[in-house]
């Protein structure tokens, strides 16, 4: 999606807000949101792995706020330049908020052999919005200066789309480039599709269809779900699941799909946590999900191997921290590094 010169990545509508100025920026089509599930339809509009992307010739300003009602009510902003981050984070308030970029000196000044080899050209200015935990739904206000949009050339020639919980959203890393996913694509030489869902990945039917019906991705990722620990039955999970996967894996078949059990947590580890056992039962009928499936494309990695300790979460034992977050996106990426080469 482009506009003002800017592409809006990983954004799929933009929405006029009531007695507000500014569009929300969100990440399916409103038809697809207001079909999910009821808290899917609010983490939609949260803009993890949203990045506003854009050129300048000299100076540019763009203005964002944070829109009222979301459980934070301010929202830190990272400005990249292609791979290499900017010195500071913004912190952008319900006000619309300013934020001044222009092509850093040093960057003008590279010689080409330095960045012949890197998946961004570091002429691209990634203004990097947060997704849960480090901001709310964000409104985009306008841009002043002279910018183009990125060129195919500036921008990595593969696409990863993840769809799973928090975890996949990012919830407790300092930073949206520190999220799991976000280490994987980098390590890929990837650009991101961020469609994780803090606390509802139900693997709802219309989310199905939706990334079914997209034709911006080369692999992806589907980490199915802790969430649905004891607000479905193992049955249940098996049916939604095993749809989910039908969907995606059947509509491109030439394209690497990958299920991910859940991730390693406390009712793993922690005594009176899980006494039914049912995060095994729920990995072991995503096994026999992909077990069973006709579709060649479709792969099956554990969670808690690709987390094999609690060494890196955070206190409560669910959410990976930065340096878990790392170590996941670097065994993740070791795995799908050859699934993309084939």
């Amino acid at each position: 999606m482009h506009h003002d010169g800017v592409q809006f990545h990983n954004v799929d509508d933009v929405r006029s807000l009531e007695d507000r100025d500014g569009k929300l920026l969100q990440r399916v089509p409103e038809a697809v949101r207001t079909e999910l599930n009821d808290g899917a339809q609010s983490r939609m509009r949260h803009p993890a792995g949203v990045e506003l992307r854009f050129v300048p010739d000299g100076a540019a300003t763009v203005t964002l706020s944070t829109v009222p009602g979301g459980n934070v009510e301010e929202s830190t902003v990272r400005v990249f330049w292609g791979p290499i981050q900017g010195s500071t984070a913004v912190v952008v308030d319900s006000e619309p908020t300013e934020i001044e970029v222009s092509l850093p000196e040093k960057l003008a000044d590279l010689e080409p052999s330095a960045v012949e080899d890197l998946a961004f050209d570091p002429r691209v200015c990634r203004i990097r919005l947060p997704g849960e935990h480090r901001g709310g739904p964000i409104a985009y206000h306008g841009l002043e200066g002279e910018v183009r949009p990125p060129h195919e050339d500036e921008l990595p020639d593969r696409r990863y789309l993840a769809y799973g919980t928090s975890i996949t959203e990012g919830a407790m890393p300092l930073g949206e480039h520190l999220t799991y996913v976000s280490q994987t694509a980098r390590r890929l030489d990837a650009d991101l599709v961020n469609l994780g869902s803090c606390g509802t990945a139900y693997c709802d039917a219309v989310m199905a269809d939706h990334i079914a019906e997209r034709h911006d991705w080369d692999i992806a990722t589907l980490s199915i779900s802790v969430n649905m620990v004891g607000t479905f039955s193992p049955e249940e999970f098996r049916d939604r699941a095993e749809r989910l996967i039908d969907r995606v894996a059947s509509a491109h078949p030439e394209k690497p799909v990958v299920a991910i059990t859940i991730f390693r947590n406390a009712q793993d580890v922690c005594r009176s946590a899980d006494p039914e056992g049912l995060c095994d039962r729920f990995r072991e009928e995503l096994r026999e999900i992909v077990a069973e499936t006709p579709h060649e494309n479709v792969s099956l990695l554990e969670g808690p191997d690709l987390l094999p300790t609690i060494g890196g979460l955070t206190t409560d034992l669910v959410h990976p921290g930065d340096n878990a977050m790392i170590s996941i996106g670097e065994a993740l990426a070791a795995e799908l590094e050859p699934l993309l080469e084939d």
